[in-house]
């Protein structure tokens, strides 16, 4: 790897963090729910244990701690795919678990608040047109494998 393209890989490590969105995937950019698939893909990998990476990631516990993590990951992963497939995009569904589905995990509206302005700061600078669409939403949806009930940001999370 050349020393510039080490530098734009760190300089874009911080973006580039494992986000497994609670809010909607309709409000992804096309970098964004390229991301969101990938990543989903990679937890779905942890959670049937086929590999020992990112066990621990504080956006795996929701799933960890749901009573049917693997179905759960995979209710996810299709309703990403099925956002995907709207936008005319490929995403190969046969990665996918095949375990039916499970029931829908709670989200906070703190927590969808921080993350939908989290979002916005990563358009600003990389999509404008999505930022100016974006900003003025005030009622937020959430991933349809989410339940929004009140209370404020995850204990999971960072920057919480």
């Amino acid at each position: 790897m050349s020393l510039g393209l080490a530098l734009k890989w760190y300089i874009n490590a911080e973006d580039e963090i494992m986000r497994l969105w609670s809010l909607h995937p309709c409000y992804l950019d096309s970098r964004g729910i390229v991301a969101l698939w990938r990543e989903a893909l990679l937890a779905q990998k942890v959670l049937l244990g086929k590999t020992k990476g990112y066990g621990h990631h504080p956006q795996l516990q929701r799933f960890k701690s749901h009573s049917r993590p693997v179905p759960a990951i995979a209710a996810y992963l299709r309703a990403v795919c099925e956002e995907a497939g709207k936008r005319n995009y490929h995403f190969d569904a046969a990665k996918i678990g095949r375990k039916k589905t499970a029931g829908k995990m709670a989200v906070t509206r703190g927590q969808l608040r921080y993350e939908f302005e989290w979002l916005l700061k990563k358009l600003e600078k990389r999509d404008r047109g999505a930022y100016a669409r974006l900003k003025e939403i005030k009622n937020i949806k959430q991933h349809p494998s989410f339940r929004v009930v009140p209370g404020p940001v995850a204990s999971w999370e960072k920057g919480g």
